[in-house]
C-alpha cells in the first residue's frame, strides 16, 4: 500500500523546501534544508558525493523528511524512510531542480569535480501531519 498520499504527492510537486533528517556517526541528528520532489512513490532530492548527509546516508540509510508549505504551515508532511542513492541523471536532476526552485535551466551552485547523486527516499511511515 502506498504511503504518500495525492495530497502529499502534491505538496512535494511544488517548489516546497524540506528538512532531511540523518544520523551521524555519534547519533545525533544531522538536519539540512534540501529542495526535494517525488516520482510518485519516492521522494527525492539532490546532493553531492563527500557532503555530510551522504556520508551519513551511506553508514546507515534510515532518514526522516519533513516538509511544510511555505504559504500554509498547516499543510505538512512528516516522513520516515529508507533512502539509497541513484547516479544516473542526478545531473539532470539537479538541473530540473533548479527549474523548479530558481527557474533557471541549469544548476548554478554546481562545485569544479563535484559529483551529483539522487537520494531516493521509500516512505515507511507516515508520522502525521501539523
Amino acid at each position: 500500500m502506498a504511503i504518500l498520499t495525492e495530497e502529499d504527492l502534491a505538496l512535494l510537486a511544488e517548489p516546497q523546501l524540506a528538512h532531511v533528517a540523518t544520523i551521524e556517526p555519534d547519533g545525533s541528528p544531522h538536519v539540512t534544508p534540501v529542495w526535494v520532489d517525488t516520482d510518485g512513490e519516492h521522494i527525492v532530492f539532490n546532493t553531492a558525493k563527500g557532503r555530510q548527509k551522504y556520508t551519513n546516508i551511506q553508514r546507515n540509510p534510515v532518514v526522516a523528511v519533513s516538509v511544510a508549505d511555505k504559504a500554509n504551515d498547516l499543510r505538512t508532511l512528516w516522513i520516515k524512510g529508507t533512502a539509497e542513492f541513484v547516479e544516473e541523471g542526478a545531473d539532470a536532476h539537479i538541473d530540473r531542480m533548479a527549474q523548479k526552485y530558481l527557474g533557471q535551466d541549469t544548476y548554478p551552485f554546481r562545485q569544479p569535480g563535484e559529483v551529483r547523486v539522487i537520494v531516493r527516499i521509500t516512505p515507511t511511515h507516515k508520522l502525521g501531519r501539523g
